[in-house]
C-alpha cells in the first residue's frame, strides 16, 4: 500500500498498534473496587440481587448493567475497508478502531466481535444468541448481498438496534451533504434527476434513503459495473437491484449522466470521466465517494465544471463524507431512549441535523483540528467537520426525538433540555458546572460588554451570545470594521441580532465617561486630557466605564492583552468591593470532580488575614457554582507535622476563620493528597473537620496556585474555567490571551450570572 497516500507509513501504523499494550482498547471498571466490601457488592454475594430483578423484568438490565451504553461491532471480515475478504481475524484492527471511535466521539462502550464464518445462517445465529449482551449492534465490513440478508434477519430477531454502517452511515452523511448542496444550488429533491453508480450495500442504501426523503422513483437511475439497472434487465440482477430498476433508454453510465443533476459514486477510481460530467445539468452535484481514491478528483472536475459542488470520502479534500459524523451519535440517541431499532425516520432526522450544523458558525476546536483553517458554509463546506463538538448534542437529540415520535423508544424522550445537558456532560466535564449558570442567565438576559470588539474571536463570541438568547452583546470598536468582519465570517451584518457597537472615539457617551473618570483620577496625577485620551483610545477603559455607569451589566476583556495589564486598565475605572479582596479563582474539572484553586492570579504571598479572606470569597464562589464548599488550607505539612515556621500563617488563617464563625467547612494546614483523598484523611487525621474530599483549595502563594492549575490542565487532563476574577464591585472577567469562542462565552456567562446575583443581593439588602 502507498504510505504517502494514507499519510502514514506502514512502520508507523504497526508501531502505533503494538506499543506497550497491543491494540487500541481496554476495559476499565466504573465502580470503586478498593475494599473487600466493594468486591462483595460487585460480585458474590451482592450481584445476586440485580440478577433476580432482571430475571423478573428484563428491562432492568438497562438499570443494573452496562447494556444501555454498550454496542457490539461485529464483522466476518468479508469486505474489510477497500482490502477485500481478509477474514475475521484480520478485520480485528478495524473493528477495534470502530469501537474506539464510539468511545471517543459519543462516550459509548463498544466491544469488537469477529465471527469466523461466511455462512449467513451461522453468522445470524451467533449474533442472535449473543444479542442480549448489548444495547445495539453495529455490523461492519460484510460483503453484499449477504449484508442485506444478515441485517434484515437480525432486525427481525432482536429487539435492539441493528445497523450496518457501511450501508446506512454512508447514506446518512451523503444525504446531509445533498440537503445542503440542493439548498445552495436552489434545486428541489422532488425535481432533480439523480444517478447512483455502484449497486453494492452503500449505493443501494444511499438511493433508498434519498427516495425516502422525497426523490421520485422515476427520477433515479442505479448503475453497476455492467451499466444501467433498467426494467427488463436479467444479467447480474438480484432482488435489491431489481427494486430500483426504472424504465429508461439509457444503458451506460455515460447515457444516464446526460442532463443529470446529481451523481453519487460508490464504485471505483476512474469510473467518472470529464466527458460524462460535462454532460450533466447546470450546477451539478458530484459525490465521488470511492475510497481511498474517488471516481474522479475535485481537480479533474474543476477543469470541466467550474459550477459543480464536489464531495469525496477523502479528508484532504473539502466536503468529506465521513461516517464518523453519524454512527456514534445515531447510536447515542438510540441507546438513550432504549430504541428497539433505527428506522428510516431516525436516519432522516440525523441527516437533517447534520446538514443544519454545517450552516452554523464553526467552533474554534474544529478550526484548530484542521490547522486553523476557517470553514464557512458554502460550496466547499456542506458537511460538518468530524471534530465538531456540537454533533454530540445535535444528532442524538434529533435521533431520540424521532425514535420517540415513531414509537420505537422504550424510554421516550421527555425533557429535551435535560437530555442536551446530559449529552454535553458526557464529553465536556465543565458542562454540568456551567449549565445551571447559563440557564439562569437565559432566564435573565444581560448586556455584556466585549472590550476587544474588532477581534474575530470576540465577534463570534458576541454573535453566539446573542443567538443563544443570553442577552445583548456590546462590541467596542469601529462599526464598519466589525460589520465587514461579520460578513467575511459568514455571520451576516448583525441586523437580525441585537448587537450594539460602540466606537469609543465617536460615542455620544464619551464626555460623560471622561467626566466620570476624571473625578476618580484627578488626585492621582491625571489631567483631563489624559483621561480623555484613555476613554478615546483604550477599549478596556471605555468598556469599564460603560459597566461602571450602568450602560452594561458585565465586562469581558483579555483576549489580546496580558492579564495583569488588562486588570490595571480596568482598575482605573472600577474598584474592588469595599469588604472584599481581589482574587483569581481557577475552576478545575477532572475525572468527574470539580475543584476550585485560589489564588491563581492576584495575591503573590498572602498573609494569614488575606488567606482567610481568600477562603471566604472562594467558598462563596463555590456556592454560586452549586457546590457545597469544603475548604482545605494547603501546605507541605499536615496539622503541624513537620512543624515549620513557613506554615504558621496557614495555621493562623484557620484560627481567623474560626473567629469569624464562617458557614462552611474548612480545615488545615494539610497537604494536597490528604485534602483530596478522604479515606486517607479519615485514616490518619480522623479529627479533620471536612466531611468529604476538599473541593476548594486555598494555596499558600500565587506561585503554587498558578503552577498547580497549569499542571492539572496540561498534564492531568483537567478542563479549566477561568481563572475567574472575584472581588470587583462590578462584574468583570479577564479571559486568557488567545481564548476560544467557547471559553469567552463561558466566562461571559459567569460574569452575567455575577451581575444577576449581585443585583438580587443588593435588592434583598
Amino acid at each position: 500500500m502507498d504510505g504517502e497516500k494514507y499519510y502514514v507509513t506502514e512502520q508507523e501504523a504497526l508501531e502505533f498498534h503494538q506499543g506497550d499494550r497491543p491494540g487500541k482498547l481496554s476495559i476499565t471498571p466504573t465502580k470503586a473496587l478498593m475494599t473487600q466490601r466493594d468486591l462483595s457488592l460487585a460480585y458474590s454475594p451482592g450481584v445476586a440481587w440485580p440478577c433476580l430483578h432482571i430475571n423478573k423484568d428484563p428491562n432492568k438490565a438497562y438499570d443494573y448493567t452496562s447494556k444501555g451504553n454498550m454496542v457490539a461491532v461485529i464483522s466476518n471480515g468479508t469486505a474489510v475497508l477497500g482490502l477485500g475478504n481478509l477474514g475475521a481475524l484480520a478485520s480485528k484492527p478495524v473493528m477495534e478502531g470502530k469501537a474506539v471511535l464510539f468511545k471517543k466521539f459519543a462516550d459509548i462502550d463498544a466491544v469488537d466481535i469477529e465471527v469466523s464464518t461466511e455462512d449467513v445462517d451461522e453468522f445470524v445465529n451467533c449474533v442472535r444468541f449473543l444479542g442480549p449482551t448489548w444495547g445495539g449492534i453495529n455490523l461492519e465490513d460484510i460483503r453484499a448481498p449477504e449484508c442485506f440478508i444478515i441485517e434484515q434477519r437480525l432486525r427481525e430477531l432482536l429487539d435492539v438496534p441493528v445497523f450496518h454502517d457501511d450501508q446506512h452511515g454512508t447514506a446518512i452523511i451523503s444525504a446531509a451533504g445533498l440537503i445542503n448542496a440542493l439548498e445552495i444550488t436552489g434545486k428541489s429533491i422532488r425535481d432533480v434527476r439523480m444517478v447512483v453508480n455502484g449497486a453494492g450495500s452503500a449505493g443501494i442504501a444511499c438511493l433508498e434513503l434519498v427516495k425516502a426523503m422525497g426523490l421520485p422513483h422515476e427520477n433515479a437511475i442505479l448503475c453497476d459495473s455492467q451499466g444501467v439497472i433498467y426494467q427488463g434487465r436479467e444479467k447480474g440482477m438480484n432482488q435489491w437491484k431489481s427494486a430500483h430498476a426504472v424504465e429508461t433508454d439509457a444503458r451506460t453510465l455515460a447515457d444516464a449522466l446526460k442532463g443529470a443533476d446529481v451523481v453519487f459514486g460508490l464504485s471505483v477510481k476512474g469510473a467518472f470521466t470529464p466527458e460524462m460530467l460535462a454532460s450533466m445539468a447546470p450546477q451539478p452535484i458530484i459525490f465521488a465517494m470511492a475510497n481511498p481514491d474517488p471516481e474522479i478528483t475535485p481537480e479533474e472536475v474543476a477543469k470541466v465544471r467550474s459550477d459543480a459542488i464536489v464531495a469525496t470520502g477523502r479528508s484532504d479534500y473539502p466536503n468529506q463524507v465521513n461516517n464518523v459524523l453519524g454512527f456514534p451519535y445515531i447510536f447515542r440517541g438510540a441507546l438513550d431512549v432504549r430504541a428497539t431499532e433505527i428506522n428510516e425516520q431516525m436516519k432522516i432526522a440525523a441527516a437533517y441535523a447534520i446538514a443544519g450544523l454545517a450552516r452554523e458558525d464553526v467552533p474554534d476546536e474544529v478550526a484548530r483540528a484542521y490547522g486553523n483553517r476557517r470553514m464557512q458554509y458554502g460550496r466547499d463546506y456542506i458537511i460538518p467537520a468530524p471534530f465538531d463538538p456540537r454533533l454530540m448534542t445535535t444528532v442524538p437529540l434529533a435521533v431520540a426525538k424521532a425514535a420517540t415520535e415513531t414509537g420505537v423508544a422504550r424510554k421516550p424522550l421527555v425533557d429535551r433540555g435535560r437530555y442536551v445537558r446530559a449529552l454535553r456532560a458526557r464529553l465536556d466535564p465543565t458542562a454540568d458546572s456551567l449549565e445551571r449558570i447559563i440557564e439562569r442567565v437565559h432566564e435573565n438576559p444581560k448586556r455584556v460588554v466585549f472590550a476587544e470588539g474588532e477581534e474575530e474571536q470576540t465577534i463570534r463570541a458576541a454573535t453566539q451570545w446573542a443567538k443563544s438568547g443570553l442577552g445583548k452583546p456590546v462590541l467596542i470598536g469601529r462599526e464598519e470594521h466589525i460589520k465587514a468582519s461579520m460578513l467575511r465570517l459568514g455571520l451576516g451584518d448583525g441586523s437580525d441580532l441585537e448587537i450594539d457597537i460602540h466606537n469609543a472615539r465617536l460615542s455620544d457617551k464619551n464626555k460623560a465617561y471622561t467626566d466620570f473618570l476624571y473625578a476618580r483620577l484627578q488626585r492621582r496625577g491625571y489631567l483631563y486630557r489624559d483621561v480623555q485620551r484613555l476613554v478615546n483610545q483604550d477599549r478596556n477603559v471605555f468598556g469599564a466605564c460603560m459597566v461602571a455607569c450602568g450602560d452594561g451589566d458585565a465586562l469581558i476583556t483579555g483576549l489580546t492583552r496580558n492579564y495583569w495589564v488588562a486588570l490595571e486598565n480596568v482598575q482605573l475605572v472600577i474598584d474592588p468591593e469595599p469588604d472584599q479582596r481581589l482574587i483569581g479563582l481557577s475552576v478545575m474539572v477532572s475525572r468527574g470532580r470539580t475543584i476550585m484553586i485560589a489564588d491563581t492570579t492576584v495575591n503573590e504571598l498572602p498573609e494569614a488575614e488575606a488567606l482567610a479572606d481568600i477562603a471566604i470569597q472562594a467558598a462563596a464562589s463555590a456556592k454560586r457554582f452549586g457546590l457545597e464548599p469544603r475548604v482545605a488550607m494547603l501546605s507541605y505539612s499536615n496539622f503541624g507535622n513537620p512543624h515549620r515556621e513557613k506554615a504558621d500563617r496557614i495555621r493562623a488563617a484557620c484560627r481567623i476563620l474560626e473567629s469569624r464563625g464562617v458557614d462552611f467547612e474548612f480545615d488545615g494546614e494539610m497537604s494536597a493528597d490528604v485534602a483530596l483523598d478522604h479515606e486517607l484523611m479519615q485514616r490518619y487525621y480522623p479529627f479533620c473537620k471536612l466531611t468529604g474530599p476538599a473541593n476548594v483549595l486555598i494555596m499558600p502563594g500565587l506561585h503554587s496556585a498558578n503552577i498547580s492549575a497549569m499542571l492539572l490542565q496540561n498534564l492531568g487532563g483537567a478542563v479549566q474555567i477561568g481563572p475567574l476574577l472575584r472581588g470587583m464591585s462590578k462584574p468583570v472577567q479577564i479571559v486568557q490571551m488567545g481564548a476560544t469562542v467557547a471559553e469567552m462565552v463561558n466566562i461571559a456567562a459567569v460574569a452575567a450570572h455575577d451581575a444577576l446575583v449581585d443585583g438580587q443581593e443588593k435588592a434583598h439588602r
